[in-house]
């Protein structure tokens, strides 16, 4: 049963935006980096996430909420398994919420 306000489709139930994957080009302070979209750079915040040039991380309105993939391609795990501990960000955290 879908309550209101709760997202069930491809797309933000309060924007109708969708999270983009980009990739990072360069990091900048404070907390903010250039990103590829698709052949276009991009300055969004990466206040929420710690990327690396790079990685793919996710862009939901011009914020950085997760990162998707490190720089090789390879996905990016968190947890006791992987020795990397969940919460990495610069005060927020790095995973879908």
């Amino acid at each position: 049963m879908n309550r209101p306000g709760h997202c069930t489709g491809d797309v933000c139930v309060t924007c109708s935006d969708e999270a983009l994957p980009v990739t990072v080009v360069r990091l900048m302070e404070p907390n903010l980096a250039i990103v590829d979209a698709g052949g276009v750079l991009e300055e969004v915040s990466v206040a929420l996430v710690d990327p690396e040039v790079g990685d793919t991380v996710l862009v939901h309105a011009k914020e950085a909420i997760a990162v998707v993939t490190r720089g090789g391609g390879t996905p990016k795990s968190t947890g006791p398994e992987s020795g990397t501990p969940g919460n990495t960000g610069r005060g927020g955290h790095d995973g879908p919420a």
